[in-house]
């Protein structure tokens, strides 16, 4: 995977990489097995075994033989999905603006007096690092 390509994966290939990034390496069975315990309907084990071959082939994982077994790995690292993710929803949804995401945030539920003392010194942080 080239090193400026923005990756962005599906539901599906995000829910093989999420048990590659905790359990890696890993088969393509262990693979099939982690997401049938989160599932209320199961999966076929050749429709993970295609998605993972997929990813594969789009240089996202790579896989190394060891005997008769194939043993996957996810390429990208975690924080690099997570972010590129986070700037698509604050894109599509927020038109770019952290600001719109945050009172959004604050604005559904009960924010307690501790979560709003800690925003305000992220805040006081926030307007230090600026001044230095």
């Amino acid at each position: 995977m080239e090193e400026q390509e923005i990756y962005e994966p599906s539901n599906s290939e995000l829910e093989i990489l999420q048990i590659l990034w905790a359990h890696a390496p890993a088969t393509v069975r262990f693979v099939h097995e982690q997401i049938n315990l989160k599932r209320e309907t199961e999966i076929g084990y050749t429709t993970v075994l295609k998605q993972m071959q997929r990813l594969a082939d789009k240089g996202v994982v790579k896989r190394k033989l060891k005997g008769k077994t194939h043993y996957y790995s996810a390429i990208p690292k975690q924080s690099e999905i997570q972010q590129n993710l986070f700037q698509r929803f604050l894109s599509n949804v927020y038109e770019g603006s952290a600001m719109k995401l945050v009172m959004h945030a604050l604005g559904q539920g009960n924010t307690s007096p501790e979560e709003l003392k800690k925003l305000e010194q992220w805040i006081e942080e926030q307007k230090d690092q600026q001044h230095e």
